[in-house]
């Protein structure tokens, strides 16, 4: 796995419990720590694929210039 999206795996799950905390205080700063987990969950996703799509072009490229 790329290093940003587990930087964004890091983010996303210090975000849930940070919403957590703050929904169990009783406070509704926990409505942006949902949102700020939401947009990491989505970085995480975009940059795993966004490696595995890479991996698989250098793939096929190497095939092509061996064949």
């Amino acid at each position: 796995m790329p290093r940003l999206a587990l930087y964004s795996v890091v983010v996303c799950a210090l975000a849930v419990a940070a919403a957590v905390v703050s929904f169990v205080q009783g406070s509704w700063l926990g409505i942006v720590w949902v949102l700020i987990a939401g947009i990491s969950s989505n970085m995480t996703w975009y940059y795993a694929r966004r490696a595995r799509i890479d991996k698989r072009a250098r793939r096929s490229e190497g095939s092509a210039l061996a064949g």
